[in-house]
């Protein structure tokens, strides 16, 4: 499969992913400067402000979640990699999905869980976009509805 070298703008799901997206990084940021929502994260294990080494782990993870808001929600990368990237961080979101699912904390889990599916379903559906071609692409909505729809009718 061949990489496209092409520019696109990011599509809406694009775009909502990298809301979401810096919104956990701000949430990260918050935890690596010291906010006092560790019964939020980390499975809940530290209530209040995170030991040293979580902090660090926090701000590189917010650092992270940045740099993939920004290719998810712009142009700075060519579509066949944004596609990818988007694609692999949507499989990675699955296995977030699991382990707030799994997490000990009440808090963790009502908030992060919803979060981390948004996440899953609006990176899948951008990197899709992102795979087909510009103008089919332009008629989808955040899930793609119309794009089907389109695709149907050729």
């Amino acid at each position: 499969m061949k990489i496209t070298r092409e520019h696109r703008p990011a599509s809406r799901p694009g775009k909502a992913a990298a809301a979401l997206l810096m919104v956990v990084a701000g949430f990260q940021a918050s935890l690596a400067g010291g906010a006092p929502w560790g019964a939020a994260a980390y499975g809940g294990a530290n209530s209040g402000v995170l030991p040293d080494s979580l902090r660090t782990s926090s701000a590189i993870t917010a650092v992270a979640y940045l740099f993939l808001a920004a290719v998810a929600g712009t142009s700075w990368v060519p579509v066949g990699i944004r596609r990818r990237f988007m694609y692999g961080a949507s499989v990675l979101m699955v296995i977030g999905v699991v382990l707030n699912i799994a997490s000990p904390s009440f808090i963790e889990r009502i908030i992060w869980v919803p979060v981390t599916i948004l996440l899953v379903i609006t990176l899948w559906r951008a990197a899709r976009l992102d795979a087909t071609p510009d103008p089919v692409r332009r008629r989808g909505g955040l899930f793609g509805e119309a794009v089907v729809e389109a695709a149907k009718h050729g």
